[in-house]
């Protein structure tokens, strides 16, 4: 890539997050983003097509960069500790743009495209757990239930949240998938 197109696009990446992390994202204007990116607009949609468009964009990034810290995503159900444990990692390294990108409203969105995220990738390398109820309330639990528990309860260290977490994913793994259907 150009290296003029690079410097643009990390003005007008940084321009918006110092306007994201100070009002909603539907009160941001492509006019104030490029003043305070120094660009006009029309090199702004040159690059996205609204602010809508960036947001997206940015939150793709962001996901797939939590997701890449997965290491072992297929470890959610044969070693839950794991999954936590790195889950935990990708999402103490971009908790700061997550709290930004997914500010208030948005925060359920975040969760919400994750899960989708895991599951997809699930689905395809292990269809037998699509469809599945043991699968999709186990999947939701863990993932959404783990994840407002780890963003909820900050009074408590990184370590011990993600130890907590981990324990409650590997019980209720065990308890799910060892227990006789009852059918």
């Amino acid at each position: 890539m150009d290296l003029r197109v690079k410097k643009t696009k990390s003005a007008i990446i940084n321009a918006f997050l110092q306007l994201r992390a100070k009002k909603p994202l539907e009160r941001i204007t492509v006019k104030e983003l490029s003043d305070l990116a120094e660009i006009n607009k029309a090199t702004f949609y040159l690059h996205y097509t609204d602010i809508y468009d960036l947001s997206k964009t940015l939150e793709n990034e962001l996901l797939d960069d939590v997701f890449s810290g997965l290491c072992h995503p297929d470890t959610v159900f044969s070693e839950p500790k794991l999954f936590i444990r790195e889950l935990t990692d990708g999402l103490v390294s971009n908790q700061s743009l997550i709290d930004i990108i997914f500010s208030n409203d948005r925060r359920g969105i975040f969760v919400d495209r994750l899960e989708t995220k895991i599951r997809a990738f699930l689905f395809e390398n292990y269809p037998q757990l699509k469809n599945n109820p043991q699968t999709d309330f186990l999947l939701s639990y863990i993932i959404k239930g783990g994840y407002y528990a780890f963003v909820d309860n900050t009074k408590y260290n990184t370590s011990d949240r993600c130890e907590m977490i981990s324990e409650m994913a590997e019980c209720l793994t065990n308890n799910f998938f060892n227990k006789p259907n009852e059918n």
